[in-house]
């Protein structure tokens, strides 16, 4: 990636739980360089702190500008977990020190929610069902932005990873006490995966990861669902939730794309084919494409367009937000 002429260029940023990601490039030439951290910001008493992001961020953006061959960076875009309801802080202090540090005028922060319906459907209505441990669907008229479910394990995230998990363990404790409902095939790879299951509430209860660990049993859900009519019905019923949120976030007017992004959808088809069918019942007039690519590559979609002006897709105080600094 070296060798790029010199000029100013952009900074796309995706941080998440596992890490930050970061692209620069410029809107003629497109990413031109891209690295990441294994650590991810901290989160405190004050939200996502900005101080710990631009630890992180600093050392591995000017790394990746001086393999770009970029002189400058003009504008930045970040897509952050957590924004929405932990981002005062980073909202407040992040375009400024972007400025600082980088010369950068044109700030945007995003939601990764944002970042997620960016990059699988770009600046077009339509809605977006984004699914991992979680689950959340955004959607929009290019008006504005609506979201459904994100409430996190415990009050949603109804049908992701770690609602599949607990529905599949719980199958699995239901055919331990010979409780209808039960399935034996999932009470296997239950103690396969987690050792006897009498023992497993107070393993799994005092874990901080809890929905990391109940997500991880998702793929024996879907592994069992060919043949097992519990794991199926789980399938469905996670299916169904789907919908039901694609739905509610949904333009009304139109035939609006509906694209899945996340690492839930890599279980295949066990999902997918069901996802399809309540799809097609929940929003017969929408149109099911596949998603053109992951959030850090919605945030280089947003930093180009940002770099040349206006976002296409539409502002929001919390969702996405611009801020231009002025020069000294």
């Amino acid at each position: 990636m070296t060798g790029a002429s010199e000029g100013s260029g952009f900074l796309a940023v995706d941080s998440g739980g596992s890490g930050l990601r970061a692209v620069v490039g410029t809107t003629g030439r497109g990413p031109l360089a891209r690295g990441g951290t294994a650590e991810p910001v901290r989160t405190g008493d004050r939200g996502i702190d900005p101080e710990h992001f631009m630890a992180l961020l600093v050392p591995l953006a000017r790394a990746l500008t001086v393999e770009a061959g970029l002189v400058g960076l003009t504008a930045a875009v970040v897509g952050a977990a957590g924004l929405a309801s932990l981002g005062d802080a980073l909202r407040a202090e992040l375009p400024g020190a972007l400025a600082r540090e980088f010369g950068v005028r044109r700030v945007a922060l995003a939601a990764d929610a944002v970042t997620a319906y960016a990059g699988a459907l770009g600046p077009r209505p339509g809605a977006v069902i984004a699914g991992g441990t979680g689950l959340i669907a955004i959607g929009t008229d290019l008006a504005g932005w609506r979201r459904a479910d994100g409430w996190g394990h415990l009050l949603g995230d109804c049908g992701g990873g770690a609602w599949i998990g607990r529905a599949g363990l719980e199958a699995a404790l239901r055919a331990h006490d010979g409780r209808e409902g039960g399935s034996a095939r999932l009470l296997a790879c239950a103690e396969e995966a987690f050792g006897p299951v009498a023992g497993l509430p107070g393993a799994l209860y005092p874990r901080p990861d809890r929905p990391a660990v109940l997500a991880s049993f998702a793929p024996r859900v879907a592994a069992c669902s060919d043949g097992d009519p519990v794991a199926a019905g789980i399938l469905r019923a996670a299916a169904r939730h789907m919908a039901g949120s694609a739905a509610a976030v949904c333009p009304a007017e139109g035939e609006p794309r509906v694209a899945v992004t996340g690492g839930l959808f890599k279980m295949g088809d066990p999902i997918l084919v069901p996802l399809d069918e309540e799809l097609a019942e929940r929003l017969p007039r929408a149109r099911r494409v596949p998603a053109e690519g992951d959030p850090l590559h919605g945030s280089v979609r947003l930093a180009a367009e940002l770099s040349t002006g206006p976002l296409t897709l539409p502002g929001d105080d919390t969702m996405l937000c611009v801020t231009t600094v002025s020069g000294d």
